[in-house]
Parts: structure tokens; C-alpha cells; sequence
């Protein structure tokens, strides 16, 4: 097997041919997909229909495994209250689709709650632990729509003025698990506000792995330290609004066994609309950091 890369539009995406993922423990292959997720931030590989074992295999030759939110929903009596169709903790579920195995209706805790993924957002920035990378693996895609936009947030950075530059510099932003859901009005019980405290990053920040500088914003973020609320998320409102121009963005048209993999240290991503009342099912995993930023 060999890895081939084929850039798709913006500079920050590549498609990614020539291996199979399934049972892939080809370290070889393994280090050359992570060097070339340092270049291009967002690796699409298509026709790679992934069980959920093999999804979960796949995804810890890359690192520990992240609950994000999860943490949130399985604390004591909240286990009962959003319940996951997969028995691995760390598999996320991307869907409206509930645990019987119905679509959800639009007042299901649980769709309220995933369509905070339509807002642009970097996976478990909420948390104190980091992550670097995403998986997501298309499993049902709607008849049209559900596509999944992502921004690259190290070309955002070095498109911004010096003046604005030069003001965000040094500035950290906290960002709360449950901020992004209180904007659409989805209301938190105490036990899951209480289970994740928020968590404290730069705006700008940098990495060993990929040294380029980018912004660390996005849907989580709701306020900057020692910054008024109100201008604080006006700044941050700012920032999101240069950083997912058009060509900052590229637009992934989901296939059914399309697997995506992105870098959450330089990239933002969201979900598009799509018909509530049609099937989509996606599963996630997420990698933890333990490299460090």
C-alpha cells in the first residue's frame, strides 16, 4: 500500500488514496498519514465503509481516545437522559437518529442537542484536555444536504491586518462546553454543566506538530479574559466572520462511506442543513493530545 495525496481546491484539504483503513496497523502508513495531516489539516478518503470496531481500532493507532460531551451525559442520572446506540463510549453519534433506531422528532433532546454542530466549532475545545484529531465516517447521508464545511484557521490567521494582529496577540478565550447549545436554546441540567468545567485557550495558538500559527475560536467561546462580556463577544464574532470567508472554506458533499479525518488545533468545522425527517448517521471519534500544544 501506498498513500497517495491529491489536493481537492483549497490547500488545507487533499483526498487520500491507495490504503484500505480497515485493519489498517501499518505504522508506516499510520506516520505518513499524521505527516501529511500536518500539511493539509483535512484528509478526505473515500469508499472506506468502516464498521464501528474498525472505526475505533482505526482511531487509536493515532492516540487515547476523547468522550468529549459524552463526559457530560454519563454522570450518574444524565446517563438516562441522552443515551448513545454504541456501546464504545469514545464512538460519537452524528445522527438525528435515536436509540431505537428512529429519526428523531425535532423536539428529541438528543437532535437539539447535535445541532450545535452546524455551528462552526473545533471538537472539545471546551475541555482541558486537547485534541488534535477528528474522524467522522459516513455511515447514511440524506438525499441532499447534511454536507460538512470546514475553515482553515492557519490562513485565516496570517490574512488578518497587523492591527488586529497585534490586539489579539496574547489574549485567551474560555470556552464552555455548553455555550454553543445554550445559543439555540437547548438548557443543560446542573449535573452536565458541572461535569466539564470550562476550559482556558489562546486565540492564537501553535503547535509542535504543525508550527503555523492559526486562530483558536469558534462556538464555544464566550468570553476573553479580562475583556467585558460584550466586547468580548463582539471580537470573537469578528473573528469568526474573517476567518470562514469562501476562501478560507471547503465544502465536503458527503458519500456513504466517505471517512474524513481533520486537525481540531487548525481548523473549524460545521454541519449544513439538511431535512430533519430524512436519515443521517455519521460517527465520530476524536484523539486526544497527549503530545501537548
Amino acid at each position: 500500500m501506498a498513500l497517495e495525496l491529491q489536493p481537492v481546491g483549497n490547500e488545507f484539504v487533499a483526498e487520500a488514496a491507495g490504503v484500505s483503513l480497515a485493519h489498517l496497523v501499518d505504522q508506516e502508513i499510520i506516520a505518513r498519514i499524521d505527516e501529511a495531516m500536518s500539511y493539509f489539516a483535512v484528509l478526505v478518503f473515500r469508499d472506506q465503509p468502516l464498521n464501528p470496531s474498525e472505526q475505533i481500532s482505526l482511531a487509536r493507532q493515532f492516540g487515547e481516545l476523547d468522550l468529549g460531551l459524552r463526559r457530560a451525559t454519563l454522570k450518574g442520572a444524565d446517563k438516562a437522559r441522552i443515551k448513545s446506540r454504541f456501546e464504545e463510549e469514545a464512538l460519537l453519534d452524528i445522527s438525528n437518529v435515536r436509540p431505537d433506531g428512529k429519526v428523531a422528532d425535532r423536539g428529541d433532546r438528543m437532535l437539539l442537542s447535535n445541532m450545535a454542530n452546524q455551528l462552526w466549532h473545533s471538537d472539545s475545545s471546551f475541555q482541558q484536555d486537547p485534541v488534535s484529531y477528528s474522524m467522522l465516517s459516513a455511515v447514511v447521508v440524506p438525499p441532499s444536504g447534511g454536507d460538512t464545511e470546514f475553515a482553515d484557521m492557519r490562513a485565516a490567521y496570517e490574512a488578518l491586518d497587523d492591527n488586529t494582529n497585534c490586539r489579539i496577540a496574547d489574549l485567551k478565550a474560555e470556552h464552555f462546553a455548553f455555550h454553543s447549545r445554550e445559543l439555540l436554546g437547548f438548557v443543560p441540567s446542573d449535573a452536565e454543566r458541572n461535569a466539564i468545567p470550562p476550559a482556558t485557550w489562546p486565540v492564537v495558538r501553535s503547535h509542535r506538530h504543525a508550527p503555523r500559527r492559526s486562530l483558536f475560536i469558534g462556538a464555544h467561546a464566550r468570553s476573553i479574559d479580562h475583556m467585558p462580556i460584550p466586547e468580548a463577544r463582539v471580537l470573537l464574532m469578528d473573528l469568526l466572520e474573517h476567518a470562514t470567508q469562501p476562501q478560507f472554506v471547503y465544502r465536503h458533499k458527503w458519500r456513504m462511506g466517505d471517512f474524513v479525518m481533520w486537525d481540531n488545533r487548525t481548523t473549524l468545522h460545521r454541519g449544513r442543513h439538511f431535512d430533519l425527517t430524512q436519515r443521517r448517521e455519521l460517527r465520530r471519534t476524536t484523539i486526544l493530545d497527549r503530545v501537548g500544544s
